[in-house]
């Protein structure tokens, strides 16, 4: 009878075991093909100008959207060289009339004594003057033409002396325009690095933003899960909800490293001892805002018969 018993509960444990092993067996059929963090595409805004930050609308947390004002830096000082600069511009344009209303005298006075020439260039032929008469004449006539040629040259001068103060009114009008913040792009702020009314240098960093409508969740896959990967291939993104790996999206693989690496200590593969691993970023549309930077994710290769 114990011999009986015994074997019974050999054969019993047998046959539990291989119901075990082959529930474990489909457990790994149900695993992820890679597993990771999500991420975002950060970004530092810098100020473009120096002085005080007369507004700053940005605390840690806040959604801003792309376009939207964030800061303003005091620009009483660029607005006042402006000013003066525009000033300087319209006295020195003021000159130009004056300077081609002079250059238009002197030009006749020159047509007048070119008809002096030309009748005292016949009475010299004819012996009805002296020559010494009509070198007098050209003499004036050299004169005037010298007066002419300097106050044409007035005119090019006053040209590119208007053109560098426009330049230079342009470059205060850029400078002005470069000292309110706009935000590059919809996102939250992660960080705030001034406070309103700080003196900011140009380039210092104001603050960090992430844009979160779309999010890369970076995955780790073996060397010989990459034939079954390309870029532009889609994938099912699980991540947490009531349940653990609830929730699927659909991401899009953008982009495979094309070196291997260490298995991070943070992430599990399918084949738990593969020491080498390639990195593979999936983006995954957020328009609710559902993913958050750093919160785990997993992806599932889909089948060609989307099975």
């Amino acid at each position: 009878m114990n011999l009986l018993s015994s074997r019974y509960g050999k054969v019993l444990t047998a046959i539990l075991g291989l119901g075990v092993f082959a529930l474990s067996g489909c457990g790994n059929n149900d695993r992820s093909d890679g597993y990771g963090n999500f991420e975002a595409t950060e970004i530092v805004v810098s100020s473009e100008a120096s002085g005080k930050l007369i507004r700053y609308d940005v605390d840690d947390g806040v959604r801003l959207d792309k376009g939207q004002v964030a800061a303003v830096v005091d620009t009483t000082q660029l607005a006042l060289d402006r000013r003066q600069l525009r000033a300087q511009l319209k006295a020195l344009l003021e000159q130009k009339p004056s300077v081609i209303a002079e250059a238009n005298v002197y030009r006749q006075q020159r047509r007048n004594i070119q008809r002096d020439l030309d009748r005292y260039t016949r009475l010299v032929k004819e012996g009805a003057v002296s020559v010494k008469t009509l070198e007098n004449v050209q003499d004036q006539a050299r004169v005037i033409d010298q007066q002419i040629s300097a106050v044409d040259s007035k005119i090019p001068t006053i040209n590119s002396q208007a053109k560098a103060l426009r330049d230079q009114i342009g470059k205060v009008d850029d400078q002005i325009t470069k000292a309110v913040v706009r935000n590059p792009a919809k996102g939250v702020v992660l960080a705030k690095y001034a406070e309103p009314g700080e003196v900011v240098s140009y380039g210092k960093p104001l603050y960090r933003i992430a844009d979160t409508g779309s999010m890369y969740l970076r995955v780790w896959i073996s060397e010989t899960q990459l034939s079954q990967v390309k870029i532009g291939q889609k994938v099912d993104v699980l991540i947490d909800e009531e349940k653990a790996a609830s929730k699927h999206l659909t991401g899009v693989i953008t982009w495979i490293s094309s070196k291997a690496e260490f298995t991070p200590k943070i992430i599990q593969t399918r084949e738990d001892r593969v020491n080498m691993v390639y990195a593979v970023k999936v983006l995954v549309e957020n328009p609710d805002g559902v993913l958050k930077i750093g919160m785990p994710g997993e992806i599932r290769f889909i089948a060609k018969d989307g099975k």
